[in-house]
């Protein structure tokens, strides 16, 4: 195993921050960091992307123009690029040190690595990200997550789907408590179930959580309540699937503001015309009551 990796920064203006991000995500970066301490308002941000293999130049470039297409950015935003090699050990280190508590709805979300701060009348959710997704900070997963603490009901069974670090099932588990019915987590990568895991034990809620390492199917069972925040091209063909096994409340997030209509056509198509959206950023999220 190298015990090196490759970074790309990204120094652009801060409204392409959240577009630079998604492309580095989109490109399957291992993690993304955003220097924006001791800077001035509208002064240039650096976005760096980490990534085991830098990306093919040919797909960096078609990435890029996409990214800067879909937040309506022009080349202006963006004032430079830069390839580095890195020790494996330095952006872990450096991004624990910047990442803080975040407050969202109900929840604070900590890092296993800091103490709490003194909020009496938050559910504290403590996560160690490691190389899954879900920190709390990204638009998706604060829009889930407000869902969550807003609309789950005591008695609701609930579903996870893609659980990355457990974030939404614990917090699920949080609101429920220990009397509660099935509260099921799945995902297809078989590291982001171990980590969520252990995030759920870290959590007092390892026993609450059945986690799984799967694909949605027509054995997943049915609940009250569906979180699934993936990505529209994921959520698209799932859909029927998503709907069957949602009894009283379906969450969707990971869609783009500018693909509202492309899923709404699709639900439609579907026979739900029912459809709530919240908007967080250039994300939104769609909750269908049964």
């Amino acid at each position: 195993m190298t015990d090196e990796w490759y970074a790309i920064e990204a120094t652009v203006d801060p409204s392409a921050v959240e577009a630079i991000e998604d492309l580095f995500n989109g490109l399957d970066a291992l993690g993304t960091e955003v220097q924006q301490f001791y800077k001035k308002e509208n002064e240039p941000l650096t976005v760096i992307g980490y990534f085991d293999e830098l990306p093919d130049a040919n797909l960096f470039d078609e990435k890029f123009s996409d990214a800067l297409r879909i937040y309506d950015l022009s080349d202006s935003a963006i004032k430079s690029l830069q390839r580095k090699t890195i020790e494996k050990t330095d952006w872990l280190a450096e991004w624990k040190k910047h990442w803080r508590p975040t407050r969202v709805g109900r929840f604070l979300i900590v890092p296993e690595w800091q103490d709490p701060p003194d909020v009496d009348d938050a559910l504290i959710i403590r996560i160690d990200p490691n190389m899954a997704f879900g920190t709390g900070t990204h638009e998706t997963t604060k829009l889930c997550l407000t869902a969550i603490g807003e609309r789950l009901q005591r008695d609701d069974s609930f579903l996870d789907i893609g659980t990355g670090t457990g974030i939404l099932a614990i917090a699920a588990a949080k609101v429920l408590g220990r009397t509660t019915g099935k509260l099921v987590a799945v995902d297809n990568d078989p590291l982001a179930v171990e980590i969520a895991r252990e995030n759920a034990g870290r959590n007092g809620v390892g026993d609450q959580i059945e986690f799984r390492c799967e694909e949605i199917s027509a054995n997943t069972p049915q609940v009250d309540f569906v979180c699934a925040n993936l990505t529209l091209d994921i959520i698209q063909p799932m859909l029927p699937l998503l709907i069957e096994k949602s009894q009283r409340l379906l969450v969707l997030s990971g869609v783009l503001k500018e693909q509202q209509n492309a899923l709404s056509d699709e639900l439609e198509c579907l026979g739900i015309s029912n459809i709530e959206t919240e908007t967080a950023g250039e994300w939104i999220s769609a909750t269908i009551e049964f």
